[in-house]
């Protein structure tokens, strides 16, 4: 059975989704629930669930900063439900790694149909040991419409592998971080920060299909000084440590 969490803070929601759902028929258990973002990211961290179902809005920190949060704790599958259909938030979900996007009302079938799929994949992976390898391909600084997100893009793909900043980058470019910061976030989903540190395990595995460093070799080469904390990160974007992904050299 996979593990549940769900994050409503409209209690008749939550209830409704607990009890009207057959989860036993789709190999699930509803292992926890939470009524803000706050709680839920501590149940994240307690119960280490499978698959976490989330609204967006709620009190104290919202369902996106929650799963944000959370994937550095445990890797799982994430579901939003939401009354809000803005194109802003399913972008931000997409980034995160939200495998559905549901609205409010939720139809059950759909939800059904949702779990089902995780599960399968979840199944399919354990069986085959295939964990999910972040890609840098599609990020171009050209496909940027706000030219400070596009410069910080480039800073980011031209200095990775040094200590650089976003207090750097606001000074050189005489501009607050906050607003720089806004504007990367706008158009990539990802703060300046995050951003860095997806590119760089990127980069990463790039180094690892080589198999001629090894792992300490490579946190460096991308820009870790702390291996302990490429290993956090490294875990956060891919959902596993790094030496269960390429053989490297020893």
């Amino acid at each position: 059975m996979k593990k549940v969490l769900l994050v409503e803070d409209e209690n008749l929601i939550r209830r409704g989704l607990k009890f009207q759902m057959d989860w036993t028929a789709v190999n699930c258990v509803v292992a926890g629930e939470a009524a803000s973002g706050q709680e839920g990211l501590e149940q994240i961290q307690n119960l280490q669930p499978d698959i976490v179902i989330t609204d967006i809005r709620m009190p104290d920190m919202d369902g996106l900063e929650m799963l944000a949060a959370g994937q550095a704790e445990c890797p799982f599958d994430a579901i939003i439900i939401s009354g809000y259909s803005e194109f802003e938030y399913a972008q931000q979900a997409i980034h995160l790694g939200v495998s559905e996007y549901l609205l409010k009302p939720v139809d059950l079938n759909e939800l059904r149909a949702c779990l089902q799929k995780l599960v399968s994949r979840r199944q399919e992976g354990l069986a085959n040991s295939e964990p999910s390898i972040p890609s840098i391909t599609s990020f171009d600084p050209a496909n940027l419409n706000n030219r400070y997100a596009a410069t910080m893009l480039q800073y980011i793909q031209q200095h990775y592998a040094e200590h650089i900043s976003l207090t750097d980058l606001s000074q050189e470019l005489n501009i607050s971080c906050t607003h720089l910061n806004a504007k990367f976030k706008g158009e990539t989903g990802y703060t300046f920060h995050d951003f860095l540190n997806y590119y760089r395990i990127c980069k990463a595995v790039e180094l690892q299909k080589q198999r001629n460093y090894k792992l300490y070799e490579i946190a460096e080469l991308v820009g870790f000084s702390d291996y302990k904390y490429f290993n956090k990160v490294y875990k956060r974007y891919v959902g596993y440590a790094p030496n269960k992904i390429f053989p490297t050299k020893k």
